[in-house]
């Protein structure tokens, strides 16, 4: 072939498919929400698929499959089955994998099987592929997916001590209150395998509360010791027993995390902190009071990451949430709803609050703490170390003109 033929040869490039006309087949997604999805697109920018995601026009799920049949990449939906090599993860940190959501497999013939959430996360591969040394081969899932499989398999690898082994570890002779005061609140519970052996117990009892889907941790002072329990599904299970020369030292550490006085051990404490497990955020609030035995301590566990539910998902006969609807739209009167722990108080507000949200509506509301960030809502966290309480809070915003006032408490008469 000669120089000049060489010239002449036409360039050839792949022509991917176009995600909307994907999304069209595939989902039969509407011309009209399309054309919507991209005039927003052309206004604020981003990915079609993340302004689908935005307008609520589509799922994560469907949108990442759509994405997978474009860049022609295996999709896989579920990672629950899906075998991991501890050795190869072994070599990449966990914060690599959840600050970009990948997670290294396994080898396959020299290639290593890579599950992203992102088919356009070509940087994490070229460093992994430079990291193990190897080709990569990626696979896509979603993030939800990808987040639970990353969490069991460092899980698996790091093998945190059970409490039970934990306080094996324990002499009865270490200065265990110095123990508990020697570091902060750890970044992430999976990162914590190395702490002092108070902070592991703590940090145990916590990571396995939240694989648990536990919705309380009771710390119980008696008078042989502690008694650590869970409340799952609106049931509490006994899962430890620590002896009662640890006790002072657990709850102190508890204390230290919620930023409370350690010293005061005659009256109630409340507070707050937070931890990660694998790129999973849990806010936890704490109630601290004191017995005959010592402190007793609750934790309240809050995922953020919990999705909102509709009014028609919360349970109600289709009589009682017709009466409800009925009741959020009047103009005028009180709705108090009141329950147990656990119950769904908070929920159903929240739910409510959802229904009736609308530009032309001023709503506010005073929470302790803001569980969820509502779109067009404002929300006003209570601060009792500053005396803003919830009276406080309600005094302010009965200037601010609102439509609708929310009260995440009723604490005291002038509430």
């Amino acid at each position: 072939m000669s120089e000049q033929d060489d010239q002449q040869q036409p360039t050839i490039s792949v022509m991917r498919p176009r995600l909307g006309e994907i999304l069209r087949e595939k989902f039969h997604l509407s011309e009209l929400k399309l054309e919507e999805a991209l005039a927003y697109q052309q206004e604020k920018g981003g990915r079609l698929g993340e302004v689908l995601l935005h307008l609520r026009m589509l799922r994560e799920e469907q949108v990442l499959e759509a994405l997978a049949q474009q860049f022609d990449m295996t999709w896989i939906p579920h990672l629950d089955t899906t075998h991991v090599d501890h050795e190869v993860i072994k070599k990449v940190p966990i914060a690599f994998c959840r600050r970009y959501r990948v997670l290294p497999m396994r080898d396959e013939n020299g290639t290593i099987l890579t599950a992203a959430s992102d088919p356009l996360e070509t940087v994490a591969m070229d460093d992994l592929r430079l990291l193990l040394g190897k080709p990569i081969a990626p696979v896509l899932t979603s993030t939800v997916a990808l987040l639970a499989r990353l969490n069991r398999a460092y899980d698996d690898i790091a093998n945190p001590a059970g409490a039970e082994e934990v306080m094996e570890d324990i002499a009865a002779n270490e200065s265990l209150d110095q123990l508990a005061h020697e570091l902060d609140e750890p970044q992430d519970l999976l990162d914590a395998t190395d702490e002092a052996p108070i902070i592991r117990l703590v940090n145990s009892v916590l990571f396995q509360a939240v694989r648990q889907r536990t919705s309380d941790i009771h710390f119980e002072s008696f008078e042989r010791g502690l008694v650590i329990r869970y409340r799952i599904d609106g049931v509490l299970y006994p899962v430890l027993t620590p002896p009662k020369h640890l006790q002072a030292s657990i709850i102190a550490r508890l204390k230290i995390m919620a930023g409370l006085n350690i010293a005061e051990k005659r009256l109630p404490q409340d507070g707050r902190f937070a931890i990660r497990t694998a790129g999973k955020d849990v806010d936890l609030r704490v109630s601290v009071l004191p017995t005959s035995h010592g402190e007793r301590v609750v934790l309240r566990l809050l995922e953020k990451e919990n999705r909102l539910l509709n009014l028609s998902e919360m349970g109600f006969s289709k009589e009682r949430l017709t009466v409800i609807h009925q009741l959020i739209q009047l103009a005028h009167g009180i709705m108090l709803v009141t329950g147990p722990t656990g119950s769904g108080k908070t929920t159903t507000l929240y739910a409510a609050l959802t229904h009736i949200n609308s530009p032309d509506k001023n709503i506010i509301t005073v929470e302790d703490p803001v569980e969820y960030q509502l779109l067009g809502v404002g929300q006003m966290q209570v601060n009792p170390k500053i005396n803003l309480t919830f009276a406080a809070g309600l005094r302010s915003i009965l200037r601010q003109d609102p439509d609708v006032i929310m009260i995440g408490e009723i604490r005291d008469r002038e509430t």
